[in-house]
């Protein structure tokens, strides 16, 4: 069976790859409003979606197979649902890139939505929840938990932002209402993350965390 989990560690850390450099194209998109960027996120995520296919049926092949047990089945489990948030994520990529390709081409609005901190801060949680599960390291993994708050915080701002802004700017409503979904989606980034950090700590500690603020103090 160790063949088949080396197998699988593998898959997992191709689409880890391929998926943070989608979300990295897709956030440059938005930053500059490059639809062509754009349209090379959407076009990727065919691959995303066959790569996640493909980590299922391995992981159930090897569940079905060889019936692991301890250390073995939680990585299992743990990827099944790595595999999961992964995907969700190429998704958000996608949407993300929906977005820029609208707002190509049109004027910049006057308002001082601060994507460039939000985005900072969310591909810092992702690389950080990768790292964890790539050095099988539960002190970054619950520095992804605790960061989680903060983004939580910034997209409400961006919320507030938006509101007050569509009625000093009403015409700019369309092009504001498209920001604001887009930092709604980094914080859903963010919360996938959290997701797989969560994940690694339940992989490495056989403890969840899920829904307990206290938990995340290793």
């Amino acid at each position: 069976m160790k063949r088949e989990i080396d197998r699988l560690k593998e898959m997992l850390m191709s689409l880890c790859e391929v998926v943070e450099k989608n979300l990295r194209r897709a956030v440059e998109s938005i930053r500059k409003r490059d639809a062509e960027l754009a349209k090379k996120v959407i076009d990727m995520d065919v691959e995303i979606d066959h790569l996640e296919v493909d980590m299922e049926e391995e992981c159930l092949k090897i569940l079905a197979l060889y019936q692991p047990v301890a250390i073995d089945l939680r990585f299992i489990i743990t990827a099944m649902k790595i595999n999961n948030d992964l995907e969700r994520i190429g998704d958000l990529a996608v949407n993300l890139a929906e977005h820029s390709i609208f707002l190509a081409g049109r004027p910049k609005t006057n308002v001082p939505f601060d994507f460039d901190a939000m985005i900072e801060k969310t591909e810092l949680m992702l690389r950080k929840s990768l790292d964890a599960l790539v050095k099988m390291d539960s002190k970054l993994a619950y520095e992804v938990c605790a960061a989680d708050d903060e983004i939580d915080a910034m997209d409400r701002q961006m919320q507030l932002i938006a509101q007050d802004a569509v009625h000093t700017y009403p015409d700019q409503t369309e092009c504001l209402m498209h920001l604001r979904s887009a930092s709604s989606h980094l914080e859903r980034v963010a919360d996938h993350a959290t997701n797989i950090a969560e994940d690694v700590i339940y992989m490495i500690e056989g403890r969840i965390v899920r829904h307990k603020v206290e938990n995340y103090k290793s």
